[in-house]
């Protein structure tokens, strides 16, 4: 089912979700149940997989030469797809990126999640490999998120890059797209980053998942910034609870995202993590209590594979 008939459905009901990682290679998909199977009694519609490009890592030759080899350290996203569906019967939205793929292998990658019975999908630019200070599009493949959204609404429309290809069959992908309640960091503003997010609209995205975000204040602005430009998709809120001191530093350097001076200083007063899990825990259910009675489709929260806290947060909100 569509992330929007989903919505439709639900009757102004606000409802749970999350997003999961594939486990790094090597580790059996059994890691990946063990952090579903404690939230599915929260009923989530839906479960986001993401999807991580390729990574370059310089090993050393015997002739002391450094040599660039190509890895992926966190495969199977559309594997992990057709296992959460036959598993547990509810919708897998896999992430699709432009980094580390041309056109042509998008729209194999789509053909297969079609034939999957996969009906949402998220479109992502995807970032830069470690290696590179900015992003760079593979050859051949797409430098803006709002060409990938593109490619896949054609594709919806039975429109393939082989213009040859005689009675094709269209696909029906509802499709969402990524939005910055702060600006993405590249973004030279916010209100530039919200005409960037236009284009993604105006391609054929049908709704937008924020980053994540810990005063609410920033994503009622973000909303009424969105109505004002006019994109009147659904807006979910991506949330994400503080679990450790590094965290106070790791995430507005890695996802731009400012924290509210009093849960920094709630953190700061922890003597352990037990203490500061907590004190995430209970800064995301009043954020995620505020957002449900403000009538928000659904609350998404990013799990990173950690079930305990989302569990915790959502036995007092649902």
């Amino acid at each position: 089912m569509k992330i929007t008939d989903h919505i439709i459905r639900s009757e102004g009901k606000t409802q749970f979700t999350f997003e999961i990682l594939p486990p790094v290679k090597g580790q059996h998909i059994n890691s990946i149940f063990e952090g579903i199977d404690p939230l599915m009694e929260f009923n989530p519609p839906f479960i986001d997989v993401t999807y991580h490009r390729e990574e370059f890592e310089l090993k050393q030759l015997e002739n002391g030469l450094l040599e660039k080899r190509l890895i992926r350290k966190r495969p199977g996203t559309v594997g992990i797809c057709a296992a959460i569906m036959n598993k547990y019967k509810v919708d897998a939205v896999p992430h699709v990126l432009c980094g580390g793929f041309t056109q042509e292998e998008t729209e194999n990658l789509l053909i297969d999640l079609d034939f999957l019975g996969i009906d949402n999908v998220v479109a992502l630019r995807g970032d830069a490999v470690k290696n590179e200070t900015y992003f760079k599009p593979t050859p051949g493949g797409h430098a803006y998120a709002s060409a990938l959204v593109k490619q896949i609404d054609q594709l919806n429309k039975g429109i393939y890059l082989d213009s040859d290809i005689a009675e094709a069959s269209a696909t029906n992908f509802c499709i969402g797209v990524s939005g910055y309640p702060e600006k993405h960091m590249e973004a030279p503003s916010l209100d530039t980053d919200i005409d960037y997010l236009k284009e993604k609209v105006a391609a054929g995205a049908d709704y937008i998942v924020t980053q994540m975000f810990f005063d609410n204040s920033k994503f009622f602005a973000f909303q009424n910034k969105c109505k004002a430009a006019g994109i009147n998709i659904p807006i979910i809120p991506g949330l994400k609870p503080i679990a450790t001191r590094r965290q106070l530093n790791l995430l507005p350097h890695r996802f731009h995202v400012d924290l509210p001076q009093d849960l920094i200083e709630a953190v700061m007063a922890c003597k352990d993590n037990k203490a500061i899990k907590q004190v995430g825990i209970e800064w995301c259910i009043a954020q995620s209590k505020e957002l449900q009675q403000a009538g928000v489709p659904f609350l998404h929260y990013y799990s990173m594979g950690k079930s305990e806290n989302i569990k915790a947060i959502a036995e007092a909100v649902f």
